[in-house]
C-alpha cells in the first residue's frame, strides 16, 4: 500500500474530518488515527442493521426516475436499444439493498438532487459495462451492487460544499475529498464489513491506475473500481453540476476520458466499452477503435477543479 498523506502507516488511516452517522451520532472525530482492526471492534458493537433488503428498483421513485434519467441525451444513445435497458434493469432488480443504503438515496433526493440523479446513473451504467467487461454472469450480480453507493462518504459533507456554484476553497476541496475515507468507514460501519467490495469502491472511486488518484495515491487495479470511477467520471462531465451551468458535450467528455487513458489513468478495455455504447451500432468492446483526436472544447464558467486559497476569500 503506497503511503499517503491520509495514512500514517499501512495499517492505520487518519481521518481530517469527522465521520457522522445518519442520525448526525459522531463515529469518530477529525484528527483520529484509526488502526483497521478498530473499525471491526466498532462493528462488533453497532447496533444491528435490519435485515430486511429491498430491491433498488422497487424503492420508491427509483424506477421512474431511472427511465426518464436514460431516455435523455447523451443517455438515449448509450441506452437506444430496448434489450440493454432491459438486460440493465433486470440485473439491477435481482439486487437487493439494506435500509441504510436507501436511506442514503431518500437523503439525496429530498437534498441534493444532484447526487441522488448522479448516484442513479453510476449505478445503471456500472452494471451496464460490467456486464461488458466481466465475464461471469454471477459476478455481474454481486459486483454491480456497489454502484448506488460509490458516493457514500457524502453524507459527512456539507450540503453547502456539494451544492456550491463558486471555487472551493482548499480546505472546502479537502473536506469534499475526505468522502472517500468516510465513504468506507460508513458502509464498513453499516454493512458491518470491512472487506465488502462496497466499502472498497467507495474508498477507491478516486484512484487512477498509475497512482496519480486519490485517498491513497495507489495503482488502481481492481475492475470493478475502475469501471466505477471510469462511470463517475463520464456522469459528471455529460450531466448539470452545482460548479458548471452547462455540461460538457457528449464528444468532448468522451475525449476527456480518452486523455485520461492516454496519460495512464485509466485502461483501455474500459473506455472502449463506455465508448462502443456510444455507437449506434454497439461494437463489441475488443473491436472499437477509439479517436484520439481531439476536437471538444469544454463549457465555459465551469469551477471544477479551481480552488481559491482560505486566505483570499
Amino acid at each position: 500500500m503506497a503511503v499517503h498523506k491520509a495514512y500514517e502507516d499501512e495499517n492505520h488511516m487518519r481521518l481530517s474530518y469527522p465521520v457522522y452517522t445518519f442520525d448526525n451520532r459522531m463515529l469518530f472525530p477529525a484528527g483520529t488515527l484509526i488502526p483497521f482492526g478498530s473499525i471491526e471492534e466498532l462493528i462488533s458493537r453497532s447496533e444491528p442493521v435490519s435485515t430486511e433488503r429491498c430491491s433498488l428498483l422497487s424503492h420508491g421513485s427509483v424506477r421512474e426516475d431511472l427511465v426518464s434519467y436514460v431516455c435523455r441525451p447523451p443517455y438515449n444513445t448509450v441506452f437506444s436499444e430496448e434489450r440493454l435497458i432491459s438486460d440493465v434493469f433486470n440485473l439491477m432488480e435481482n439486487i437487493t439493498h439494506t435500509g441504510p443504503v436507501l436511506r442514503y438515496l431518500d437523503f439525496f433526493k429530498e437534498n441534493d438532487f444532484y447526487t441522488y440523479r448522479h448516484v442513479l446513473m453510476v449505478s445503471a451504467m456500472s452494471t451496464l459495462l460490467a456486464r461488458d467487461l466481466l465475464p461471469e454472469h454471477r459476478d455481474i450480480l454481486s459486483e454491480a451492487v456497489t454502484g448506488p453507493t460509490h458516493d457514500f462518504g457524502k453524507l459527512s459533507v456539507p450540503l453547502s460544499i456539494l451544492k456550491k456554484t463558486t471555487p472551493l476553497t482548499t480546505s472546502e476541496r479537502d473536506m469534499l475529498r475526505h468522502h472517500t475515507l468516510a465513504g468506507y468507514v460508513l458502509i464498513s460501519y453499516y454493512l458491518g464489513d470491512i472487506d465488502s467490495l462496497q466499502a472498497r469502491v467507495a474508498m477507491s472511486h478516486h484512484e487512477r491506475k498509475n497512482g496519480s488518484g486519490y485517498p491513497e495515491g495507489i495503482l488502481l487495479s481492481d475492475r470493478m473500481v475502475e469501471i466505477v470511477a471510469t462511470v463517475d467520471i463520464y456522469d459528471a462531465l455529460v450531466s448539470p453540476r452545482p460548479y458548471r451551468p452547462i455540461s460538457y458535450s457528449n464528444r468532448t467528455a468522451i475525449e476527456e476520458i480518452t486523455a485520461m487513458a492516454e496519460r495512464g489513468e485509466m485502461g483501455w478495455d474500459t473506455i472502449k466499452a463506455l465508448v462502443s455504447h456510444n455507437r449506434k451500432d454497439k461494437p463489441h468492446y475488443s473491436e472499437c477503435g477509439v479517436s484520439l483526436e481531439k476536437r471538444g472544447v469544454p463549457p465555459p464558467n465551469n469551477t471544477y477543479g479551481i480552488t481559491v486559497d482560505n486566505d483570499n476569500i
